[in-house]
């Protein structure tokens, strides 16, 4: 058996796994942690060796706090347990009392799951209304727009050097990051020269 968390400090929830694994008997294998990483993203590091093992067949059963810390997508959570169900790996999310080693713990996985992503969809909706009303009321968002005079400095050196991207930010102190140097040569180098 082994463990996942996905967690936004360090050891929350992590006990209670430990604890509920020896009272049903099981044998930690591995414990899987991925802190500060965000649950909608598929791309968690520990989430991926979890998966790699059991792929390998190191485990026979996967433990999580609360379902919701391993996906928040409907679609990510079915195809983890419908691979998980292919290879005869046991789910069980503690904190849901769901197990899908029954019929009715797979159905309430599905209706679970889908109130996550709902949840997760609503509080998405809230944000971008919240930044439309901040838009709304005049209140910038994001980066600080890039000074005139650095703008100008970066296409002068994009135009009349050879210096790559990296250089022509080291050149301008790191005054503007490498994506956006990029972006300012790319587009200074392809305008045509100025007719005389």
């Amino acid at each position: 058996m082994a463990f996942y968390q996905s967690l936004r400090r360090a050891l929350e929830g992590y006990d209670g796994l430990r604890d509920y694994a020896e009272r049903a008997g099981l044998d930690i294998v591995q414990d899987y942690c991925d802190v500060a990483v965000s649950g909608r993203r598929e791309g968690r590091p520990r989430l991926s060796a979890l998966m790699t093992a059991a792929r390998r067949r190191d485990l026979d059963c996967v433990l999580v706090w609360k379902f919701d810390r391993f996906a928040r997508s409907t679609r990510h959570l079915l195809m983890a347990l419908e691979e998980f169900d292919h290879l005869g790996i046991r789910f069980v999310s503690v904190q849901d009392q769901v197990d899908t080693d029954s019929p009715m713990g797979r159905a309430m996985f599905t209706i679970i799951g889908a109130m996550a992503e709902l949840e997760s969809s609503l509080i998405s909706e809230r944000v971008t209304a919240g930044m439309r009303a901040a838009e709304a009321r005049g209140k910038h968002l994001g980066r600080p727009a890039i000074p005139k005079r650095v703008v100008t400095e970066i296409e002068a050196l994009a135009t009349s050097t050879d210096l790559s991207v990296r250089q022509i930010q080291a050149r301008i102190a790191g005054r503007a990051s490498r994506g956006i140097v990029g972006q300012i040569t790319k587009r200074a180098r392809a305008a045509p020269p100025p007719s005389l």
